[in-house]
């Protein structure tokens, strides 16, 4: 049965997000809030961990998942970013804002794209997700809380919980989420392009 823990979506309990650390590194997938929905959060390294992902999420490899990265400059260490894509990327992080980049050697190639080697990677503003993170002291792969079948995202905890107490090792209520997955842009081309359109605006990339 998840675990369940409330913290101040401000001012988050230290004790309570270094609980949910240990369950991450334990191998387990957890429910976290975003500046976004609510999405799945698991170890970068672990594969098993990454499967549950999937299974919950019900999509294939083909589907991007995503790196949640603390800042630019580990966002960097896992793509590959010309000049041009890092001063459009900084106009728009942190935020909600998912960009498709070609994945670097410390992404490994189960987790890129099978035919393009291109990864998702995002800086949250969340300020619980920033904290837990930072508590982690790298990356988290992430999946947008969206069960399958359902039109969109999950946003309550209490349903969360309820919906997905047998496949989660615990859900982090820090209140209800936007019920808007990130805006997702594609930085693979000379252009930047969006293939989904979100919680973060466009405009403030010119698209």
């Amino acid at each position: 049965m998840a675990q369940f823990f409330s913290v101040h979506p401000d001012n988050p309990q230290a004790r309570l997000l270094k609980q949910a650390v240990q369950l991450l590194n334990q191998g387990r997938v957890l429910a976290v809030p975003t500046d976004s929905s609510y999405a799945l959060v698991c170890q970068l390294d672990d594969k098993n961990a990454a499967d549950q992902l999937r299974r919950i999420r019900g999509v294939d490899e083909k589907h991007h998942l995503t790196l949640l990265c603390r800042d630019l400059s580990e966002l960097a260490n896992y793509a590959r970013v010309d000049n041009w894509q890092f001063r459009a990327i900084k106009q728009a992080t942190p935020g909600p804002f998912t960009f498709i980049l070609e994945a670097t050697k410390e992404v490994p190639r189960r987790l890129s794209h099978p035919q393009r080697k291109t990864i998702g990677l995002r800086v949250p503003e969340h300020k619980v997700l920033q904290e837990l993170l930072s508590l982690h002291g790298a990356p988290l792969l992430a999946t947008t809380l969206i069960m399958p079948g359902d039109a969109s995202p999950l946003n309550d905890p209490e349903e969360i919980r309820e919906r997905l107490e047998h496949q989660v090792a615990a859900v982090i209520d820090a209140g209800a989420c936007s019920l808007q997955p990130t805006t997702v842009i594609d930085m693979g081309a000379d252009e930047p392009s969006v293939l989904r359109r979100g919680q973060g605006d466009p405009a403030l990339l010119g698209l």
